[in-house]
């Protein structure tokens, strides 16, 4: 029986020469969500993780923690500045205040300088209230009378109270109001006729 035309193709090497020069099928890519096989467990060579994809820019880290860590020391920042401010400003008007204390007691050192007229004889008693207490200066029958009409004044000095013309005490109390310790005005009510203020009748 005579060969088939195939036996007589595959004994004379045409069939084989010709799947030699058939081209290959290209392989086809892995399915989407399926790692591709290496001979390995998916992630053998990444140490776990995905490889970053060439040409993709590396993310920021987050600035939002920061951000407000900036703001909160600019906020302890601009607090101390205002404090320190405030606190200077405390400072300089106390420092004023002492100041003005301090004119204001050498003006009346000098006013006051030769002006008393208080006697060390003087055996009658003058009250008055002062500084929510009832105080007293010895004085002499005219001085008692010129102090209830108001010609004479007496004056907080040095832990003293001095008896000065009312001139005087008008410029006491002009510079430091505090100071004038008592100055009678006649017109006013509650005074007797013989110019004793009615409550210091004693």
């Amino acid at each position: 029986m005579a060969d088939s035309l195939r036996d007589q193709l595959l004994k004379s090497g045409i069939v084989k020469q010709v799947q030699l020069e058939r081209p290959r099928e290209p392989k086809r890519p892995p399915s989407p969500g399926k790692p591709a096989r290496h001979g390995g467990k998916p992630g053998a060579n990444t140490g776990g993780k995905s490889a970053a994809r060439p040409g993709s820019k590396p993310q920021p880290p987050v600035a939002g923690r920061s951000q407000q860590d900036i703001d909160l020391a600019r906020a302890y920042a601009l607090r101390a500045q205002t404090e320190t401010r405030e606190r200077k400003q405390i400072e300089q008007e106390v420092a004023e205040q002492a100041r003005l204390r301090r004119e204001r007691k050498q003006k009346i050192q000098q006013l006051l300088d030769g002006k008393a007229l208080n006697k060390t004889d003087a055996d009658q008693p003058r009250n008055f209230e002062y500084g929510g207490k009832i105080r007293r200066v010895h004085v002499d029958a005219p001085q008692l009378a010129a102090l209830n009409a108001g010609e004479l004044g007496v004056v907080q000095h040095g832990g003293r109270y001095l008896l000065v013309a009312r001139e005087i005490a008008e410029q006491v109390r002009a510079i430091d109001p505090h100071l004038l310790a008592l100055l009678v005005d006649p017109t006013a009510s509650g005074v007797g006729d013989d110019g004793v203020p009615d409550d210091l009748m004693w």
